[in-house]
């Protein structure tokens, strides 16, 4: 039963990827498979240090590249078993403002700033119809009040979180980093190696879960491929890193500071503006001491759509996630990115 739940939450993704890339005509092409700027944005997860940058490019020196990235999330679960209660109902609005400034050839520097709101939404009975239209399990949103926010977890008979109202501020802004390792460029192929790092400091609200109250250092080690040829370009990248975080004002006393994290993705860039792509994103779990797989579970999101080159050198991202792992992530998330190098 969980391997058929897996492979239905999968496969509407797919299929629409599938259609994208039929679209498309063959023709030479120079368009970048770049990664998509996001991660897994389950209000229990994306208050940590998790990059949202996982490109192995560095931007040239003395050029500033300027993104802002918005991710629109419905979260629904409701899980229990004798000690322990789970519920995660609302919507995330997150709109991350970032920077990154090229130092040298091989060092770049950078600041991210993002802005949360947390509240009840108005996309419930959208994914209510999405669901039956793909005959993909509800878990009980049907039947669940519409448009409240309702964050709880009881452990033991004792209420260890609770966020019932609407929210919004800054979030926790992360200092960037990166270094070159290798770059290599001609008519046919591109490839890149690159580490990347961040320290994100607790200027968010983490009572309202627009923060975690923790200092976070992370390091990665981002790689991409990409060839080029009449037929356009084909890409795969990935990246494998780790992060550490000060004890968490959130479920303080079952807060990992210790977590890994991946992402493999690929992509099809048929012409010079336009390419689709789809996209892995998982990390170990950062709370301990539950058997809930909301807690305990190691998140899988699947982030499909492509991205187009618009006047002026702008690039726009456009990307739909869906929780593959069951629980661990929210049911559906979508992603607009814009991006330009001055």
């Amino acid at each position: 039963m969980m391997g058929q739940s897996i492979m239905n939450r999968i496969r509407c993704p797919l299929f629409f990827f599938s259609l994208f890339c039929l679209s498309g005509v063959a023709a030479a092409a120079d368009m970048e498979i770049t990664p998509f700027s996001t991660f897994n944005q389950s209000p229990l997860v994306q208050i940590y240090g998790l990059p949202s940058d996982t490109g192995a490019d560095v931007v040239p020196p003395g050029k500033v590249c300027v993104s802002l990235n918005q991710d629109l999330s419905s979260n629904y679960t409701v899980s229990k078993n004798t000690h322990e209660q789970i519920t995660l109902d609302g919507e995330t609005y997150r709109l991350a403002l970032a920077a990154r400034y090229g130092v040298t050839t091989r060092w770049e520097v950078g600041v991210e700033i993002p802005y949360l709101f947390q509240g009840g939404g108005f996309l419930d009975t959208f994914i209510i119809n999405w669901h039956n239209t793909f005959r993909l399990p509800q878990g009980g949103r049907d039947s669940a009040p519409k448009g409240r926010i309702n964050y709880s977890y009881r452990k033991d008979g004792v209420q260890r979180l609770l966020v019932d109202q609407a929210a919004s501020g800054i979030g926790d802004i992360s200092f960037t980093g990166g270094y070159s390792l290798y770059d290599v460029r001609d008519t046919e192929h591109q490839d890149r190696l690159t580490i990347k790092g961040a320290v994100k400091l607790p200027t968010g609200d983490s009572a309202s879960l627009n923060g975690s109250g923790s200092t976070d250092l992370m390091i990665q080690l981002c790689g991409s491929m990409i060839n080029y040829s009449e037929w356009g370009a084909l890409g795969v990248y990935g990246t494998i890193g780790g992060l550490a975080m000060s004890r968490s004002d959130v479920l303080r006393d079952q807060h990992k500071q210790l977590a890994g994290f991946g992402t493999l993705g690929l992509g099809w860039g048929p012409a010079s503006w336009i390419s689709f792509k789809a996209q892995l994103n998982s990390n170990t779990p950062l709370y301990r001491d539950s058997t809930l797989d909301e807690l305990s579970q190691s998140p899988l999101s699947l982030v499909f759509g492509g991205a187009l080159r618009l006047p002026d050198e702008y690039l726009l991202d456009i990307g739909v996630a869906e929780d593959v792992a069951g629980a661990t992530a929210p049911d559906v998330s979508f992603h607009l990115g814009l991006s330009k190098r001055f």
